[in-house]
């Protein structure tokens, strides 16, 4: 009782109170006028007209325009509106054009090395093509005095993250979507105010709804007096934004500018198998080292100025020297944004499925799919590529688990093979191929990830980071089942009703 009394009197609670008051403000208001005035219904449907021609004729992906269409359809009187509302948004257009800004200001800082691109060309032409399709089209070089490290599970990864935070000198550049109270913040914390003290500059951003929404007010705003200079990415409001939907959902960690991490790791105690919430968590993620990491280090830096007038220069963080050793194949970190129409991470990974000889093996915890993404996954079967999708057998949304059921068959008919991890969740986004290529990032494969969020990956040509992401593969298989078209057959039926439905709005999920 206690709980629930505090839940409804929480600011959390007052937020989600008011976006219902101005949707049921809006569809009050359109029905009412609806009855009373037959010019403002015929004005209404004339719009709902207009829209499905415009949205017929734009150059969004066509399993995007379907359930606005079909919402439009069923709900003419509401749906009209809220679309214009969406695509009108002025707060949306101010946000985007800041992010493009900065994207153009940083660009100077991430040249590239025309030596490293000619010899990733000579090793293979394949491997070439995409990393200069994301140095052309995504803004970011591909290094080859780099190596990275895997981490195939949370634990072994934060053990890790602690060990290079304390040997921090400069700054220490933190990007999380979640960040909650309990034992793997407050140790984060506990380090993070040491170096502090010492003088580092330590920042740290956090989203505005994946975190915001879970700590207590003005919480991040009381670790200013340790030193720790905290911003939040597109604040939480309650006000119905199309902005609200262009989550910051990149998970990046830098020191010093020559060593960064990334993957699905958040700050949060179920990444760390310190609680459980969904049975045994699984994760994964990278640590780059060397001239790699600077890429991450721009990344956070384009996000964190995006909203202040900074005229410092990025190049003012570079690490003072370079490193040297013997290097392990080419890293190219990249971000994905939705600024803009290029769909970053979602053609990495088209490319990586397309091209792949022998096998591609995918970890991800959300199977939410475009009809290009189930052609490319069936095609590479068809061909006789060992094409093999892992997933939560415990989810941790019951609508995400029931949508990517409604594309099983389709994908088992087509020779795709897909694993459920029996233990509990998978988080991990992770794709391995032809132990040649592979990408770790917080990129999942569904439409939020791939259309509406801030993202983050790297890909990995020629590292032996891959043969060792095969393998992590092969043993979380042996603790999963393997689904047949028998088990979508003998689905109980509302269930599958279910997922037929959810899969017709999965985008506007």
């Amino acid at each position: 009782m206690r709980k629930l009394i505090k839940f409804l009197f929480s600011r959390n609670s007052l937020i989600i109170l008011l976006l219902l008051v101005q949707i049921v403000f809006l569809v009050t208001t359109v029905f009412l006028l609806s009855e009373h005035f037959l010019f403002v219904y015929l004005f209404l449907m004339l719009l709902d007209t207009v829209l499905i021609v415009y949205i017929t004729n734009t150059s969004e992906n066509p399993s995007y325009k379907l359930p606005w269409i079909m919402a439009l359809l069923v709900f003419p009187l509401f749906s009209g509106l809220a679309y214009v509302l969406i695509k009108t948004d002025l707060g949306h257009r101010i946000f985007k054009k800041n992010y493009s800004e900065k994207i153009k200001e940083s660009k100077s800082s991430l040249p590239q090395d025309p030596y490293v691109l000619q010899q990733l060309c000579e090793c293979s032409k394949g491997h070439y093509n995409l990393a200069n399709y994301l140095l052309q089209h995504g803004g970011y070089p591909v290094y080859h005095n780099s190596f990275s490290e895997y981490f195939s599970d949370g634990e072994l990864m934060f053990a890790a993250m602690k060990r290079e935070i304390m040997k921090a000198k400069r700054y220490i550049f933190l990007e999380f979507f979640i960040i909650a109270k309990g034992e793997m913040w407050n140790e984060t914390l506990r380090i993070l105010k040491e170096k502090a003290s010492e003088g580092v500059d330590v920042r740290l951003f956090y989203d505005g709804f994946g975190t915001q929404m879970q700590m207590p007010h003005r919480y991040f705003q009381e670790l200013e007096k340790f030193g720790i200079h905290c911003k939040v990415f597109n604040g939480f409001k309650p006000f119905l934004s199309n902005s609200q939907n262009n989550r910051d959902h990149r998970k990046i960690l830098v020191i010093d500018g020559h060593t960064a991490f990334t993957g699905g790791i958040n700050l949060a105690d179920e990444y760390i198998n310190r609680i459980e919430r969904f049975g045994h968590w699984k994760d994964g993620g990278m640590l780059c080292r060397g001239d790699a990491a600077w890429s991450f280090t721009v990344m956070f830096l384009q996000l964190w100025e995006m909203d202040s007038r900074s005229t410092g220069s990025i190049n003012s963080y570079r690490p003072p020297s370079r490193p040297t050793g013997n290097f392990d194949g080419y890293i190219q970190p990249y971000s994905d944004s939705p600024t803009d129409k290029e769909y970053v991470g979602k053609c990495v990974y088209m490319d990586i499925i397309n091209n792949a000889k022998n096998y591609v093996y995918i970890m991800t915890p959300y199977l939410i799919l475009d009809h290009e993404m189930i052609t490319a996954l069936g095609l590479a079967a068809k061909k006789g590529v060992d094409v093999r999708l892992l997933l939560p057998h415990i989810p941790d949304k019951w609508y995400a688990y029931s949508t990517a059921w409604s594309y099983y068959r389709e994908l088992l008919e087509s020779g795709v093979r897909i694993f459920e991890y029996t233990p509990g969740f998978i988080h991990a986004k992770n794709f391995v191929s032809d132990d040649e290529i592979c990408v770790v990032g917080t990129i999942n494969l569904d439409y939020r990830s791939l259309y509406l969020h801030f993202e983050c990956a790297a890909v990995m040509y020629g590292c032996s980071i891959a043969e060792e992401m095969r393998e992590d593969f092969d043993e979380t298989l042996r603790k999963s089942i393997e689904i047949t078209t028998d088990d979508c057959i003998t689905r109980p039926l509302y269930k599958r009703i279910v997922s037929w439905v959810l899969r017709i709005f999965a985008p506007l999920l």
